[in-house]
């Protein structure tokens, strides 16, 4: 049987006017703001509004760390919320924006697959409604204000050699992530060492996603730390007056922008930050809304539940307030054997053996979530056609030990009706009410130990190690006051330690941190560990070589 590409699908797709998904959701037409007859924006006034509605129930989706493989977690999180749907909830899926640099790179397309996808798919993956290409053009506006201010006499005695904000693009571009700019003369700047992130990864994506509204967005961009001066102490954007023009240049930016699935659900898509190098979630803004509008919201978390999760848990629900009701992990078979150690050629015969070599790394995630983390979950196996009996058996077993269902999932195929055993399971879960909330640490103890807590409980390492500049930069956060804000870790997604060719569930190692910056804006300090980039290169055959637009303007080589 021969099945049809992703892109294929979503292009044979008969969307509804976005106006008619809108009013599904009961959304005043003075609040919505048409990109064309498929998505919109929607005002963030609303919320205001409808503060004194109750919140529907927030079901998290993350997975098992990933593999080339697959896992499928935004194709569960579309296909689970249209399952719901489909069981007569009113439902709300919320999800983050792609990146360019991942879609050109390796990915092709992230807005799920099969019958269980956004659309307009293809809008969804390259530029949408602005929104990234909004973030970059603010984040350089902060740097070219510093590298002006210290032309036009530097006043705040800013220390060159210590310019903290770095440019960003939305691309995997290896080659700007060191680089050395204003050579040429007086007339082009002062020389100094420099350097690109990618866009999803900037502060500015992390405060659009954590801010209530436009003025707490400016305050936080206020409170950004840029650069330190030749004593010592930082310089922040508040004080180049910098916040009044990156508001004005993301005051659009800042609404949740509404689309639809294939089967008319409705999807806000907002935010895109990175899970391995960024807290990787959707805007809060985004989430808040959906909450509001519909009985049942669906969303994700980045990578596995060590990144992902984690950081929905300990920085996005910490900061905001929110609390999920349920989760679900997503798995494959054929993952869970790649993490046993199966060639991917391999990976469609039978072998329970490697299996239970496997399946700890599922194992674990599970326990994060569930005891770590208390909240009620349920496993989603994403079925493929080679799965045999004895396997799914296998997996359901093990779950069953930790006191977790699994649930086959087909919505790949079948779209929602493949999801209802699913939705139906993390109906029951919400029902049963277990749910006993916590926190992997305590918001107030030491960066070095709050760190350690999230390398240890939720990684497994036996301890941590500080390297490089890590020490000194953890004592000079802590001096200027910032030691009781939650971390965010960067580090590889492909294993739970910082080292990506260590599978399943690695024993006995260490984690290394080697720098920690401080997001005094954001709200969180970032941990960098083993070698990981914030800003991606491209592979040696990137996504972008099978992509083309015909003389009709329809695109090919989303996947």
């Amino acid at each position: 049987m021969g099945y049809k590409s992703d892109i294929e699908i979503a292009q044979e797709a008969k969307m509804k006017p976005v106006l008619d998904i809108a009013e599904k959701l009961e959304i005043p037409e003075e609040y919505l703001e048409s990109y064309g007859k498929y998505k919109a924006k929607v005002d963030y006034n609303l919320l205001e509004q409808w503060q004194t509605r109750p919140n529907g129930k927030l079901i998290l989706v993350t997975a098992i760390t990933p593999t080339p493989a697959g896992e499928g977690k935004t194709t569960t999180s579309v296909g689970l919320g249209d399952a719901l749907a489909y069981l007569g909830h009113k439902t709300v899926i919320a999800l983050r924006e792609p990146s360019l640099g991942p879609v050109f790179g390796v990915k092709g397309g992230a807005a799920g697959g099969g019958y269980a996808q956004v659309v307009p798919m293809e809008d969804i993956n390259l530029h949408f409604t602005g929104d990234i290409h909004a973030m970059g053009a603010a984040n350089n506006l902060i740097a070219a204000m510093i590298d002006n201010h210290v032309y036009q006499g530097n006043a705040l005695d800013i220390d060159v050699r210590r310019v903290t904000w770095k440019r960003c693009i939305d691309m995997n571009d290896r080659q700007l992530r060191f680089m050395v700019n204003g050579l040429g003369g007086k007339a082009n700047g002062t020389p100094r060492e420099d350097g690109f992130d990618i866009t999803v990864a900037s502060e500015i994506m992390a405060i659009l996603c954590l801010s209530n509204d436009l003025e707490d967005l400016k305050k936080r961009v206020e409170r950004i730390i840029v650069a330190y001066d030749r004593s010592g102490e930082p310089v922040t954007a508040g004080q180049i007056n910098a916040q009044g023009a990156v508001a004005a240049l993301l005051k659009d930016a800042l609404k949740p922008n509404l689309v639809q699935t294939l089967a008319h659900t409705p999807a806000f898509i907002h935010g895109g930050p990175f899970a391995n190098i960024a807290h990787g979630c959707n805007s809060v803004m985004a989430t808040r809304m959906a909450l509001k509008l519909g009985d049942y919201v669906v969303t994700e978390a980045g990578f596995g539940a060590d990144l992902g999760a984690e950081k929905f848990i300990d920085i996005k629900c910490r900061l905001s307030g929110l609390k999920p009701d349920a989760v679900v992990i997503v798995a494959t078979v054929r993952a869970l054997k790649l993490h046993g150690g199966v060639a991917k050629a391999d990976l469609g015969i039978e072998n329970v053996e490697a299996l239970k070599r496997g399946i700890p790394n599922l194992l674990k995630h599970v326990e994060n979530i569930t005891v770590n983390f208390g909240l009620p979950a349920v496993v989603a196996v994403n079925k493929f056609p080679t799965d045999t009996d004895a396997e799914l058996k296998f997996v359901q077993e093990e779950c069953n030990k930790l006191g977790v269902n699994v649930a086959l999932s087909e919505v790949w195929e079948k779209g929602g009706p493949g999801g209802v055993d699913l939705g139906q399971e993390v109906l029951r879960i919400i029902e049963k009410g277990e749910n006993n909330f916590q926190y992997a640490y305590d918001v107030n103890l030491g960066i070095k130990e709050k760190i350690e807590a999230i390398a240890t409980k939720i990684y497994g390492a036996d301890g941590v190690d500080f390297i490089g500049s890590s020490n000194q930069d953890i004592s000079n956060i802590e001096k200027i006051g910032y030691s009781n804000l939650p971390v965010c870790m960067a580090k590889t997604q492909y294993s739970l330690s910082d080292d990506m060719k260590k599978l399943g569930r690695p024993q006995g190692f260490r984690i290394s941190i080697r720098n920690v910056r401080i997001s005094a804006g954001a709200g969180f300090v970032v941990a960098l560990t083993g070698d990981i980039m914030t800003l991606p290169g491209l592979p040696k055959v990137p996504a972008a070589e099978s992509i083309d637009v015909d003389i009709t303007g329809k695109i090919s080589g989303l996947f």
